[in-house]
């Protein structure tokens, strides 16, 4: 039988969805039922559910809601139901359904409007939950509220922090506020600062810090309590340590979704980092949404993802999607003949079939590496390699036999190798065991409403970008400053991975053991070749293709040269 995102199919629906999937592609016949839902994306399967009902199937229904039918409706019950009204056609209403077999949307959506005809179309569940965003009102809170709030403590608990339900008490209120507005925002981060007469926050977006929304400054010592409060840690506590980790989970819109809260003192007060690790977005599904790598780059994956053995090292800054590719590889890579185990502070992507660890405190490290290696592993995901312990246990499981997942931060694949020696690794155990040195970035893809054309690059920056004369007259695309509504005046609309990959073979290996080339001279004889993938000429390739301009290329790559 079939189960797909924690719905488990009967054996004739699964039968006649595994047809329906097999017509689509002949080469899942040999997918194990249970290996489906890391092979496929979820267009494919919701596409299958729709035809084995006879239905339509849209992937992309949010930005054609009518919101006025929306209002009339309670978004508890469409988001339980997993259906929402997207419009009236004469005398008919479209619905739009995620689960066919479910009742839910004919009962609700018949009382609700009895005069029309409902006609009812297949999409994805995160659709339904975007049609329920765009008029769920949570916009910030107004200057006038945040006034209102008073300075006074609470002992309530909260396990669960729902942000998209209203609270009395107004401190609550202003944190649900936030919150809501970030995830409906897309943001991946909350940054909370207190500076000398201003308090404030502001979200990233796309990689990039927003605007800042100021809050009064006698709120900044409440929020603070308020949210040491929701992980159920003391306030005192910010009193005596300078730096506090924690976690937390807020529902939105009943869905589930991480929080993983950094603060430290400053000398006026303190700052607030908020990582919002939103599960139901991920797309990590190797060349297919953000991961839609070229295929020179998905040809290079592939014989990475063959090696039976050693470290496959992803590197680059913090927020370059490190984790969520090696996710999507491990989604290639979950077969029923491989036992995979995962690493992680914290787990970010449950993929069915692999067994995840979350990492309680950085002294667990050690004892569950050990057990790992007692519990028959092929395959090993480190979340980070931050020290020579980390870095010894990789190299120890790789010598052994294991193939070892795991990122580290620098800023070129050619200098993953150099990191390894400033952590205290020979450079022979290095050489041996690393067979794949990977960089990632993720570059801000231009709007595609409110982009404009340009023709050629200036001289300034060719000079600074190291470009050539052929691109004063090339045609490109660059941001429109202020943007559009459809980017919420960024001028950007999303972004995608580039990859830079250095394979280690044999040969290489031996050479770089013997010192006969360093890893820098590594990295130019393949760009040289040409025939691998790396930062600068895929950031180029975007470029001409119109996807991105030059200021976003520039921000996230060193595009320098020896010339």
């Amino acid at each position: 039988m079939i189960e797909f995102e924690g719905v488990r199919y009967n054996a004739l629906i699964s039968r006649r969805l595994r047809q329906a999937l097999e017509e689509h592609d002949p080469s899942l016949a040999e997918v194990d039922s249970g290996q489906l839902e890391a092979k496929i994306t979820k267009s494919v399967f919701m596409a299958a559910v729709a035809k084995v009902n006879n239905m339509a199937f849209f992937p992309k229904v949010a930005d054609f809601c009518d919101a006025s039918l929306l209002e009339k409706c309670d978004p508890s019950v469409l988001t339980r139901g997993g259906f929402s009204p997207l419009c009236l056609d004469d005398k008919k209403i479209i619905v739009a359904i995620s689960n066919p077999w479910s009742p839910a949307a004919d009962e609700y959506v018949s009382l609700r409007f009895p005069e029309f005809e409902l006609v009812k179309i297949v999409t994805l569940t995160s659709e339904i939950s975007r049609a329920i965003e765009s008029v769920s009102g949570n916009t910030g809170p107004s200057q006038d509220e945040l006034e209102a709030i008073e300075v006074e403590d609470t002992d309530d608990k909260i396990k669960d922090f729902d942000v998209t339900k209203d609270y009395d008490e107004p401190m609550a209120q202003l944190i649900a506020t936030v919150m809501a507005s970030a995830v409906k925002q897309r943001a991946s981060d909350i940054h909370f600062k207190v500076e000398k007469e201003s308090f404030y926050y502001a979200f990233r977006v796309d990689g990039d810090i927003g605007k800042k929304t100021e809050i009064p400054i006698k709120l900044k010592d409440r929020l603070d309590a308020y949210l040491l409060n929701l992980m159920k840690l003391p306030a005192e506590i910010r009193n005596t340590v300078p730096g506090i980790s924690g976690r937390f989970t807020i529902s939105y819109f009943r869905r589930p979704i991480d929080i993983r809260y950094e603060r430290h003192r400053t000398y006026r007060g303190y700052h607030l980092t908020m990582r919002l690790l939103d599960k139901g977005h991920l797309n990590v599904t190797l060349g297919k949404g953000s991961l839609a790598f070229d295929d020179q780059t998905l040809l290079a994956l592939d014989k990475v993802m063959k090696i039976p053995a050693g470290i496959i090292v992803m590197s680059g800054p913090t927020g370059s999607g490190k984790s969520t590719t090696l996710n999507a590889i491990l989604r290639e890579m979950n077969t029923p003949d491989v036992n995979i185990l995962t690493l992680e502070n914290p787990v970010e992507d449950e993929i069915p079939g692999v067994t995840h660890c979350d990492l309680k405190n950085p002294g667990e490290f050690k004892p569950m590496i050990a057990s790992f290696m007692r519990s028959d592993p092929d395959i090993i995901l480190m979340g980070e390699v931050r020290d020579i312990e980390s870095a010894e246990l990789a190299i120890e499981a790789a010598v052994t036999g294991h193939k070892v997942l795991t990122t580290i931060h620098t800023p070129r694949a050619s200098q993953i190798i150099e990191r390894f020696e400033q952590l205290g690794i020979e450079r022979w155990k290095i050489a041996q065991t690393l067979k794949a040195a990977c960089a990632q970035r993720l570059i801000k893809m231009l709007c595609p409403y409110c982009k404009t054309e340009q023709q050629g690059i200036n001289e300034k920056d060719r000079a600074i970008y190291g470009l050539d004369e052929s691109w004063a007259t090339r045609t490109v695309y660059s941001h429109l400053p202020d943007g559009c509504q459809e980017c919420h005046g960024s001028g950007y609309a999303g972004r995608t991975a580039i990859l830079e990959i250095i394979p280690i073979t044999p040969k290489v290996s031996d050479m770089l053991s013997k010192g006969e080339i360093t890893p820098y001279e590594l990295e130019l004889k393949i760009q040289e070749e040409g025939k691998l993938p790396n930062l600068r000429n895929n950031g180029l390739k975007l470029l001409m293709e119109g996807k991105t301009d030059i200021a976003a290329i520039g921000k996230m790559i060193d595009m320098s040269t020896d010339e």
